[in-house]
């Protein structure tokens, strides 16, 4: 039973070095002294706390992923088309090359020339 409290001690330490050292003590200390140093109290603190850690307010995220489903909504009606487009493709190259050269359509009297 010791050695299981001394392990998840260890693991706590190794946790707080860690976000030590990374910054991440730093930056919450700052944004709640700057949250405790407001006269005027925000009716939310934790948007306070997203805003000044950089984050969307809960409207810009809203904003956000409405905007990513309209994008993902767009992409499949592109990704379709284009799937379409080379299925397309795909047979006009077939029957060109099931066609043989004399039954080739003419212009004037004159056979197609082949584009390269």
């Amino acid at each position: 039973m010791m050695r299981y409290k001394e392990e998840k001690e260890a693991k706590k330490e190794a946790f707080r070095k860690y976000l030590e050292s990374s910054g991440v003590v730093d930056a919450l200390t700052k944004v709640l002294v700057a949250l405790y140093e407001q006269d005027d109290k925000p009716s939310s603190a934790l948007e306070f706390v997203q805003q000044k850690l950089g984050g969307p307010t809960a409207s810009e995220y809203a904003t956000l992923q409405a905007e990513m489903s309209d994008l993902r909504t767009k992409y499949n009606e592109l990704l379709c088309k284009h799937e379409d487009a080379c299925k397309e493709l795909e047979e006009l190259k077939n029957q060109n090359s099931s066609v043989s050269p004399s039954t080739k359509e003419t212009i004037n009297g004159e056979p197609l020339k082949d584009e390269v």
